[in-house]
């Protein structure tokens, strides 16, 4: 199996990303300097959970002051849509679009993020935005309520490469540990099939062992708890690195 990294420099494989979820400029500031003292390999600004996202100008000067404290570590900008386990925000997806295009304009983020349910002409000024500033883009999916059949989330995979993204991700739900292998085995057919990288995980309690193992299947980032969650099922820093670094040595990688 090729092990294809995320896209940005230094990247290791597989990525450990912990999220920032304050509300607050302040509380973000603080936050970083905690999650970044932990060194995983990405962080991820839910931007959704700020306070002030319908100010552009501030969501760039927050972002600026994210990447100051961070110690040199990437970030990654997500909006999550309410409509896949996201926070409810104030503004409308004209002014999300406009919003990321700030973000791309900036160059502040190595990385952003956009569910490619939304309308296909968003998807594609996102990615044409992106591409502009050499911003990379990961195209998403989550489903919050079930796993999808593997057939279907091979088509998510498929789906954002097939819409320009550089980075391809599902996360799913799983009732039973049946479905953690549906997911796993469609990772493993994606990352042997697809040139990009693909990121997948299962969420909640069954979903554990996918953070930890997802990345022997192809999965190039796993998501992990620096200070707060932004979803179910993840783990602190310190376990995933423990079960990534015991999973290597038991594989001989």
């Amino acid at each position: 199996m090729q092990a294809r990294t995320m896209p940005f420099e230094g990247a290791q494989f597989p990525v450990i990303c912990a999220p920032l979820v304050a509300r607050t400029k302040a509380a973000l500031v603080e936050e970083t300097r905690i999650v970044a003292a932990k060194k995983p390999g990405l962080l991820e600004w839910r931007v959704d959970f700020f306070d002030d996202i319908a100010n552009t100008a501030a969501v760039v000067d927050t972002l600026a002051a994210i990447r100051e404290a961070c110690g040199g570590i990437p970030v990654l900008f997500t909006r999550r849509s309410s409509n896949e386990g996201g926070e409810p925000i104030a503004i409308d997806e004209p002014r999300v679009l406009v919003m990321y295009r700030a973000v791309c304009e900036s160059k502040l983020a190595a990385l952003v993020d956009y569910e490619m349910s939304n309308a296909a002409a968003d998807v594609s000024q996102v990615r044409d935005m992106s591409a502009m500033h050499g911003v990379k883009l990961v195209l998403s999916f989550h489903d919050f309520m079930k796993t999808p059949g593997a057939p279907f989330i091979a088509s998510r995979f498929a789906l954002a490469q097939q819409l320009g993204a550089d980075v391809a991700k599902v996360a799913v739900m799983p009732r039973n540990m049946g479905d953690v292998l549906v997911l796993l085995g469609a990772t493993l057919q994606a990352n042997e099939s697809l040139p990009i990288p693909v990121v997948s995980m299962a969420m909640g309690g069954f979903g554990a062992l996918t953070r930890v193992c997802g990345w022997t299947f192809g999965s190039a980032m796993t998501f992990a708890v620096g200070q707060s969650s932004s979803a179910p099922g993840q783990m602190p820093i310190e376990e995933i690195e423990a079960g990534v670094a015991m999973l290597r040595r038991a594989l001989g990688r």
